[in-house]
């Protein structure tokens, strides 16, 4: 799969329709500048306070960082002067289910065109994402072509799952929900691949992995028109929704995943290891309910400077550590050979990536010279909703840059953590 979120500064030498300068809050916002451009709106606001789309712009900032009060008190003011518009319902949407306030995000979700969200989320009864136990270990099944745990759905035996950021909810097998038990809420009929295949919703009861249990959890799976499985990797996949409710920590170099209950002396601790290890936190930001984004670089002849990137955590990608477009790449002048095309799928439809050769990517202090990464052809600079987030795209870190390192990802102060070598 090819896959991630991105996000840049203007290239040097592109026409762009507004310059970065401080005054133009779209173009500080497409430039991931987002404190400059929430600034900028507010700007707007004052002069003009109908002005839905600087509102609408400004509550979508709030949610990037995770900033609820910000985030609902902009998009409410949008959505009172454009009740119908549907990206602030969706935004608005989005903003109530990571408070795991769903039934306040029905109306929101439905006035925003997505019938099977409003459905599947007016169906649950009592609290979301119960948390039971402190601390969940799972080692790695399998490392390559996709990372591989263990878990346990309604007390049943280990299943084999993947995780990865690039997804959003927690998804389970045709056959594997059916063990469980498991009935749709809501059913809808899409395209996979060129092929017609079923979604359906549900709500699990349990889901365990190590020590910690998830309870009252949304999930997802899908089967062909006959009823059969559409995939047999794996047993289920586990998505950045079930990630944001814990203290995530991808220990690629140990070869586990570390999930714990994000209390205040949790979260107080893995900052006070990371600053006497002299691990520098780096802001992350968090886009169409489960892109990771922070702060990277790409060069070639040519730098890109700092710019938001996509954070891919888990998945596929093949055995590229970083996923960029073509044009960035000819931009940056990175070697790449356009020679030995390579024909894959990214997000259900065919794909053709180009090897490429960065003479330096970074993250953090997290680097790698030289290294095998892709070119996709058809990624565009910037794809606006509803299929992308509206930020310029310089490309995405995959599964095979992590390798090295240790990850964590605090969702309540919205910090990366990127320590080389094995959770201590």
């Amino acid at each position: 799969m090819v896959a991630g979120a991105a996000a840049t500064a203007p290239w040097p030498g592109r026409a762009a329709a507004a310059q970065a300068d401080g005054t133009d809050a779209d173009a500080l916002f497409r430039a991931g500048k987002f404190e400059q451009a929430a600034r900028a709106y507010e700007e707007i606001l004052k002069k003009d306070p109908a002005n839905m789309r600087a509102a609408r712009q400004r509550g979508s900032i709030g949610l990037l960082a995770n900033k609820f009060p910000d985030a609902e008190k902009y998009l409410t003011m949008a959505l009172e002067l454009a009740p119908d518009d549907q990206e602030t319902n969706q935004l608005l949407g989005d903003c109530y289910i990571r408070q795991d306030k769903f039934a306040l995000s029905v109306p929101r979700w439905r006035a925003g065109g997505e019938e099977g969200y409003a459905t599947w989320f007016s169906a649950f009864r009592g609290e979301p994402y119960q948390i039971h136990g402190d601390i969940g270990r799972v080692t790695f099944a399998q490392m390559d072509p996709e990372p591989l745990v263990e878990a346990s759905i309604n007390g049943g035996a280990p299943k084999r799952f993947v995780f990865y950021t690039g997804a959003s909810n927690l998804q389970v097998r045709a056959s594997v929900a059916k063990e469980a038990g498991l009935t749709p809420v809501y059913k809808q009929k899409t395209d996979f691949e060129g092929v017609d295949i079923w979604v359906y919703y549900g709500i699990l009861d349990s889901f365990k992995l190590g020590g910690l249990e998830l309870r009252n959890v949304p999930v997802g799976w899908s089967s062909t028109e006959s009823g059969a499985d559409v995939g047999t990797d794996s047993d289920g996949l586990i998505g950045t929704w079930v990630f944001y409710h814990l203290l995530t920590t991808f220990d690629y170099a140990g070869r586990q995943l570390i999930l714990r209950r994000p209390t205040p002396a949790a979260v107080r601790k893995v900052h006070a290891d990371a600053a006497r290890a002299g691990t520098k936190p780096l802001p992350i930001w968090l886009s169409r309910d489960h892109d990771l984004g922070s702060i990277g670089s790409i060069a070639g002849t040519a730098g890109s400077g700092p710019r938001m990137m996509g954070v891919n955590f888990g998945g596929g990608g093949g055995e590229g550590a970083v996923g960029t477009s073509l044009e960035v790449a000819e931009r940056l002048g990175i070697r790449t050979d356009t020679d030995r095309p390579i024909e894959t799928f990214g997000h259900s439809h065919e794909a053709v990536v180009y090897p490429c050769y960065p003479k330096e990517i970074r993250i953090g202090d997290a680097v790698a010279n030289d290294i095998y990464c892709t070119a996709d052809k058809n990624r565009q600079i910037n794809v606006p909703w509803p299929y992308g987030n509206g930020i310029d795209a310089t490309g995405y870190f995959g599964h095979c840059f992590w390798k090295p390192y240790t990850i964590t990802v605090d969702f309540t102060t919205m910090k990366l953590y990127i320590a080389r070598g094995k959770a201590t």
